[in-house]
């Protein structure tokens, strides 16, 4: 039973709640029992588990999942109520969080569909994002410089395990980032004051998506890029948040693509994007 937050373990594993931390160690933490089954469920091992009894022995489904790791073989640490809160980031923990690599899923070889967040800084909307974007069909989101980092604690919660699924990369540098973007993809970002509406593009040939920060929108850089598009409104709403923008702009593209779909037009351009 850790009980003491001094103990090198503990310290080591709450260092992770730093952006630094988390890149020098290639690893992150993943707390509450669905996000680590998802882990689990996506063939990541966790390189070890802490966890309180006290609080384990009221959820079946974590004592289930204790179990299962303890058989898996990976270190589980006890410890003190109090000891686990200093790893928890949650108001109501249920008692249980694991030390994961982070994820590097490879790219895509061929993406028609990429989402790119340029600037979007508040966690809630980054991780709803990658939501949207998993359930749209998204290939590979991209985060651009002066971008939450994904592996953020409010980010990971957000997104619900979608980490452990899709393709994420963090470019440092716009030059970088541009080699991810094939040379057929057509690049739009969502702007409110674009004459061009959303649900006027034709979403079935290899696209990029660039959903702007809260309150500047998109960078200099990404408008270089891109056409502006627009979700006209009515009433006297001046914008919709980052998330709830990114998303009907997505499910736009997913209707497209399911629904007005030429199966071989679209592998036309999908031979073009591979060039």
């Amino acid at each position: 039973m850790i009980i003491s937050a001094s103990n090198p373990r503990i310290r080591e594993a709450r260092q992770l709640s730093q952006k630094r931390r988390r890149v020098a160690a290639g690893r992150f933490l993943v707390e509450g029992v669905r996000l680590i089954n998802d882990a689990l469920s996506s063939g990541v091992r966790p390189h070890e588990v802490f966890y309180a009894p006290e609080m384990v022995a009221g959820h079946t489904s974590a004592v289930d999942l204790l179990a299962c790791l303890e058989a898996a073989q990976i270190a589980c640490w006890a410890c003190t109520p109090n000891v686990f809160r200093t790893l928890s980031e949650t108001v109501t923990p249920q008692g249980i969080v694991a030390v994961a690599p982070l994820p590097v899923l490879p790219l895509p070889s061929c993406p028609t569909l990429t989402l790119l967040l340029d600037q979007v800084r508040e966690p809630g909307n980054a991780g709803a994002l990658l939501r949207a974007a998993e359930a749209a069909g998204v290939d590979q989101v991209l985060f651009a410089p002066e971008t939450v980092d994904p592996f953020n604690d409010k980010v990971v919660r957000a997104g619900m395990g979608v980490h452990f699924r899709l393709p994420l990369r963090i470019m440092a540098q716009w030059d970088e980032l541009q080699s991810l973007i094939p040379e057929a993809s057509a690049v739009y970002v969502a702007d409110v004051r674009a004459a061009l509406p959303y649900d006027a593009v034709d979403w079935r040939r290899p696209a990029t998506l660039v959903i702007g920060g809260e309150a500047a929108g998109a960078g200099p850089e990404a408008r270089a890029l891109a056409t502006p598009i627009a979700i006209p409104m009515q009433g006297a709403v001046e914008s919709l948040n980052a998330a709830i923008a990114g998303a009907v702009i997505l499910f736009e593209t997913a209707r497209q693509r399911r629904q007005g779909c030429n199966g071989h037009a679209l592998g036309i351009d999908i031979g073009r994007a591979c060039g």
